[in-house]
């Protein structure tokens, strides 16, 4: 079998195994070095090609005798094949895979002007398809570059933004390199980040009506052009959406919110086995973690103090993949937590009678009546949900939901 890999410096969280796994019958594994490690890889005949990823796009820019004409263009290889004699071939997929991303996206790059943020590796391959696509004019800001963060003002009237940084991506999440709430005329996001799905540069874009993409789609075509130069045949494009729908499906989280009893734990567990995820409940983390179970802390703490681990108990679950997490009944009583629950999750409302919800060892639900609770809360058990589930039959619901998410 012919062998292949990914070599970079960070790779843990890597979807590319899965990806190229739906691409062609070879091995393919992550190889993590550092950058003194670089020379014995390059040179080791035992892979056939590999791919290129943070840090090393421009460093194999040199260890290439053959480039193809995209690879010269933008200075960067991400896709390297090895020729007869132990000659590297050097090309860069990301080309096709970012304009890609923009051709799925329905926006018009033509006559616009367009944001670069960063200027490493991925930058360098943006710059000429952004080119190509005959942008009115292309900006590129970067930490040492003469347009920095601290002018980023005169830019402000930007149509399009593209992130090629690693901020927000994991396990960052959460962090964003600019406010694009500052940009009114910026109409679409490209953020090359797929992991989390969703990072706070798209979220953010997203609530002020902004189009926002993650590289998820980028990530794939230029995943399926690099398996065509590894088996020398040519693979439909139609592949590609496929595989995005299931590498979401595979990796995303689901998350169960829902009032207190009405079965989000239990029934949470029925879905991860199911589904073959890893199953958390926050409620039993806070336990673990400060010892002491959430009803105690309700208790003895102002509920103010509760929120506050559990939203740092959130901050480390949700950047996990491919998990079903079960929150407590009051998650969504604070904003910060949206984000959190939406940056790699589906998020599933889980609905059930008021008359069948139990409030043993429930300090809220006992000190408030569950109407009361369930009316301040309603509007956001619906809003943060992308599904609502009648939970009527808890041994039953989790089939329920599998079959909604069509997994």
């Amino acid at each position: 079998m012919r062998k292949f890999g990914l070599l970079g410096g960070k790779l843990e969280h890597s979807y590319s195994p899965l990806i190229h796994s739906f691409l062609g019958v070879y091995e393919y594994k992550l190889y993590e070095k550092q950058p003194e490690e670089l020379y014995a890889f390059v040179n080791d005949s035992n892979l056939d090609g590999f791919n290129v990823t943070i840090p090393y796009k421009k460093d194999l820019f040199k260890y290439c005798r053959i480039l193809t004409s995209v690879a010269e263009r933008t200075g960067s290889v991400n896709t390297v094949i090895r020729k007869p004699d132990n000659l590297l071939m050097g090309e860069n997929t990301d080309y096709y895979g970012f304009m890609y991303m923009v051709k799925r996206s329905g926006i018009e790059v033509e006559g616009k002007k367009v944001l670069l943020l960063g200027d490493g590796g991925s930058a360098a391959t943006i710059k000429v398809v952004i080119e190509d696509l005959k942008a009115r004019c292309l900006v590129t800001v970067s930490r040492k570059g003469p347009q920095d963060y601290n002018n980023i003002s005169n830019h402000y009237d930007s149509d399009i933004i593209i992130n090629s940084t690693p901020v927000g991506m994991y396990p960052n999440n959460g962090e964003a390199v600019i406010d694009i709430t500052n940009f009114k005329k910026c109409i679409a996001l490209f953020d090359l980040i797929y992991n989390p799905a969703q990072t706070k540069l798209v979220y953010e874009a997203r609530q002020q009506g902004i189009k926002a993409y993650n590289g998820l789609s980028m990530l794939v075509a230029q995943a399926k052009r690099a398996a065509e130069l590894f088996t020398d045949s040519y693979i439909d494009d139609s592949v590609i959406e496929t595989i995005i729908q299931e590498v979401s499906k595979k990796s995303m989280n689901i998350v169960i919110i829902g009032m207190p009893g009405s079965g989000k734990s239990t029934v949470g567990k029925s879905l991860a086995k199911l589904t073959d995820r890893c199953f958390i409940d926050t409620d039993e983390e806070i336990t673990k973690t400060y010892h002491k179970n959430t009803a105690d802390i309700l208790l003895d703490e102002k509920e103010e103090f509760f929120r506050n681990i559990e939203t740092g108990i959130l901050e480390i679950v949700t950047k996990k993949s491919n998990c079903v997490i079960s929150t407590g009944g009051g998650v969504v009583t604070r904003e910060r937590n949206r984000y959190l629950l939406r940056q790699n999750s589906i998020v599933i409302f889980l609905e059930r009678d008021l008359s069948l919800l139990s409030t043993w060892n429930r300090p809220l639900s006992q000190q408030h009546t569950l109407e009361s609770l369930y009316d301040s809360r309603i509007g956001n058990y619906i809003g943060w949900s992308d599904y609502q589930v009648k939970c009527d039959d808890i041994s039953e619901t989790h089939l329920k939901i599998k079959e909604v998410l069509k997994l």
